[in-house]
């Protein structure tokens, strides 16, 4: 539990806010404080534990012989949006890695998971990654996922418990319920042998445009790593040249480091059609965003995703734009789709926006 003093403590420091969704009023981490996760969110009879950092691996055989002491799990990382789910009184909620309740998956998750398995355990929280093209955080999507979204449950917690259920645990709940899952791709140590089968992996997961895997070390103190393909790296810069200057430059500076290590370690030749697509996912997206700028004097990036009720696009729309600090959203159609509500919505980039039109009109910057 977290004690009136620390929390206290974390009120003065601006690390905790108070937040309200759904009806229900609570006390958000917004920030790590002392041993408490950023997403940590405390409601009036239990708290939800925020999802823990993962530390990042860059060169995959070293780094597995260092970090982990015993055997691991592999399992795939999907590229979507961290959520945790958690039932409260005779309801669902969801809740983003800010710790916010979100209303776009909270709304969607009759559709996405059988919830049964929170009415016969109520104490449980489940981990899991949404993706696909049809959401209201980012523009990458797995390539398995054509349209819409899926969830992918990868973890369980508890109510007021920062660990995670043991993977036999996890697997037998999967199991029992039918739940969708992140892909488990075994059980592996960091020998020469299977260290050259988690490559193959890898290397396979690569030419699929999969994202990467975690490391989840089978002991007691169930330590975990990522490693990123190179294919993921690329397309994260190539995605987010239009928010060029929201970033900060070491977000493109490791993962182009990140992707040559990848590339080294697996072998993978450097050819003429790499640093086309390296160049390319740099310069197509400033392009763009010029080209934007000089017909509707903004860049932005147009989003679309289906609620089962209008109040929670609403709901989204407003969330949006209370926690975008550099982003403006402007809402372009809400309407219904059979039985669904369609919304699309702009984002704006503010920064990128006023940055072009200063240029283009002739201004001047100091280096």
């Amino acid at each position: 539990m977290i004690d009136s003093k620390t929390v206290k403590e974390a009120l003065k420091k601006k690390r905790v806010r108070s937040e309200e969704a759904f009806g229900l009023e609570y006390l958000r981490f917004n920030d790590d404080h002392k041993d408490i996760p950023r997403g940590t969110v405390i409601f009036k009879d239990f708290i939800v534990w925020g999802y823990p950092h993962i530390g990042r691996i860059f060169m995959l055989e070293t780094g597995l012989k260092e970090q982990f002491e015993y055997p691991f799990w592999v399992e795939e990382k999907v590229d979507g949006y961290n959520t945790r789910i958690f039932k409260y009184g005779d309801k669902y909620y969801a809740l983003s890695r800010g710790g916010f309740i979100c209303p776009f998956t909270t709304d969607r998750l009759p559709d996405l998971i059988d919830l049964r398995i929170l009415d016969e355990n109520p104490d449980l929280v489940i981990c899991a990654e949404v993706a696909g093209p049809e959401n209201p955080y980012i523009e990458e999507s797995p390539p398995f996922v054509k349209e819409d979204v899926q969830l992918f449950v990868f973890d369980f917690m508890k109510k007021n418990e920062l660990k995670f259920l043991s993977h036999e645990e996890k697997m037998e709940l999967i199991e029992r319920y039918n739940l969708p899952h992140v892909q488990v791709l075994g059980r592996f140590t960091s020998s020469e042998e299977d260290i050259r089968k988690i490559k193959e992996i890898l290397r396979r997961f690569n030419e699929e445009g999969r994202e990467g895997v975690v490391f989840k070390e089978d002991s007691e103190r169930n330590k975990r790593a990522k490693y990123i393909t190179s294919y993921a790296n690329l397309m994260d810069i190539k995605f987010n040249a239009k928010n060029m200057l929201q970033l900060p430059p070491e977000y493109y500076t490791n993962r182009i480091l990140r992707l040559v290590l990848f590339m080294l370690e697996e072998g993978l030749e450097r050819t003429e059609h790499l640093y086309e697509e390296l160049g390319r996912a740099f310069i197509d997206g400033l392009f763009e965003a010029i080209d934007q700028f000089q017909r509707e004097h903004k860049v932005y990036k147009t989003f679309s995703c289906r609620f089962r009720k209008k109040e929670n696009a609403l709901a989204l729309l407003e969330l949006l734009s209370k926690t975008s600090k550099h982003i403006q959203v402007k809402e372009k159609r809400l309407e219904k789709e059979g039985d669904y509500w369609r919304l699309e919505f702009d984002k704006v980039y503010l920064n990128m926006t006023g940055l072009l039109g200063h240029l283009l009109s002739g201004g001047i910057v100091y280096d």
